[in-house]
C-alpha cells in the first residue's frame, strides 16, 4: 500500500471498494495491527482516538495492542469457518474472545453474552452448538457476535457478506447497521460488491492498484465519480430493466511487486495521456468530501443512468 490518507469519523460506516489483489485486505491488517512477517509496515501511522486517548498502532507495543483489541477496536473477519474453531463449542468461543477484555465473571459473562446473542436475534442454544451446526447466516450472526460483544469503539469488517444469499446478505446488514448506530461506532467495511456498499456505507474509498484513487460520499460516487476506475466499478452493477451490455475493462490488474510508473491505472484508461504514464496523480479535492487522483478527473462521466444505479444508495 503506497501513499494512502484518510480519516474515518466516529459514527460512520467508511466502505473500500476494490477489485481481488488491489490490496484491500492488506490495508485492513494494517488498520488492525495484524501485519506479520513477512509483511512489514516501513512508514507512515495509523492513529485512533479511543476515549480521549491517542495510540499509533504502527508503534504500538504488543501489550498496548492486546489492551485496545476487542475493547475498542474489534474486527469481523472474511469467512465464519475461518474464525470459528470446528471443535469448540461457541459459548468456548466467545470466551476465548471477550472474557478478559470484559473482566467479568463466570456468571456475569454469561448473561452478558445471552443477552448479546437475543439482541443479535439467535436463541440461547447457540452457545452449545459447534459451528457446523450452525447455517451461514447463524455463523455470521455469531461472527459480528464476537466483535461487538465488547461493544467496541471501532470495528473492521472484511467481506462479512461473501458466500451468502441475497436474503440472509440483507439480514446481516441490516443487523451490522442497527449494531452500529446503537453503540455509535466507526466501520471500516470491505467488500468489492458495490451493491452492498451502495446499501450500507456513508463514505466509499477506492482502492487501485495498492493506492486510494477516489474518496467521497456513497451517493456522490455512485452518480457523479471522478476517476474512470470508479466509473467502470458503478457501471458493471446489473440494472433491472436495463439488457444492454455491461462495459469492462480490458486488461487486468498490474502486478505490486512492479507496478507501471505513473498513474497505476493508466494501461487500462480509456482517458490516458502522455502525462498518466510519466506522472502520479495526486488525491486532490473534487467535491463536498470528494477526492480524485485523476489528472482528468473532471472529465469523466458516468457509464450508465445515475438514477438506475444509487437506489439503495442513501447515504
Amino acid at each position: 500500500m503506497d501513499d494512502i490518507t484518510m480519516q474515518v469519523e466516529r459514527d460512520e460506516i467508511y466502505g473500500i471498494a476494490g477489485e481481488s489483489s488491489s490490496g484491500k485486505t492488506s490495508f485492513i491488517k494494517v488498520l488492525a495491527a495484524a501485519i506479520r512477517p513477512p509483511l512489514r509496515v516501513v512508514g507512515g501511522s495509523v492513529e485512533y482516538n479511543f476515549a480521549g486517548q491517542r495510540i499509533d498502532s504502527t508503534k504500538a507495543s504488543e501489550a498496548e495492542i492486546k489492551a485496545i483489541r476487542w475493547r475498542h477496536l474489534s474486527y469481523i473477519m472474511q469467512g465464519s469457518m475461518s474464525v470459528l474453531n470446528p471443535v469448540r463449542r461457541i459459548e468456548k468461543t466467545f470466551g476465548d474472545f471477550a472474557r478478559s477484555p470484559l473482566g467479568l465473571d463466570c456468571r456475569a459473562f454469561r448473561e452478558r453474552i445471552e443477552e448479546h446473542l437475543d439482541h443479535l436475534k439467535l436463541p440461547k442454544s447457540v452457545l452449545r452448538a459447534y459451528p457446523h451446526e450452525l447455517s451461514g447466516g447463524m455463523r455470521q450472526r455469531v461472527t459480528i457476535g464476537l466483535a461487538t460483544v465488547c461493544r467496541p469503539e471501532f470495528m473492521i469488517a472484511d467481506e462479512p457478506t461473501t458466500a451468502l444469499d441475497v436474503v440472509v446478505q440483507k439480514d446481516v446488514l441490516s443487523l451490522l447497521r442497527n449494531v452500529q448506530k446503537e453503540m455509535g461506532a466507526s466501520i471500516v467495511f470491505v467488500t468489492h460488491d458495490m451493491s452492498v456498499h451502495a446499501n450500507i456505507a456513508d463514505r466509499i474509498g477506492i482502492i487501485y492498484a495498492g493506492r486510494l484513487v477516489e474518496e467521497g460520499p456513497t451517493r456522490t460516487l455512485f452518480t457523479e465519480p471522478k476517476h474512470p476506475y470508479t466509473a467502470h466499478l458503478v457501471a458493471s452493477l446489473p440494472v433491472i430493466g436495463d439488457t444492454r451490455p455491461r462495459p469492462s475493462l480490458e486488461g487486468r490488474p498490474p502486478s505490486l511487486a512492479d507496478p507501471p510508473q505513473g498513474c497505476r491505472f493508466h494501461p487500462r484508461c480509456p482517458l490516458a495521456i502522455d502525462r498518466c504514464k510519466r506522472e502520479v496523480p495526486p488525491l486532490e479535492t473534487v467535491g463536498t468530501r470528494h477526492r480524485s487522483a485523476c489528472w482528468r478527473a473532471q472529465e469523466v462521466e458516468p457509464l450508465v443512468r445515475p438514477e438506475a444505479t444509487v437506489a439503495g444508495a442513501g447515504a
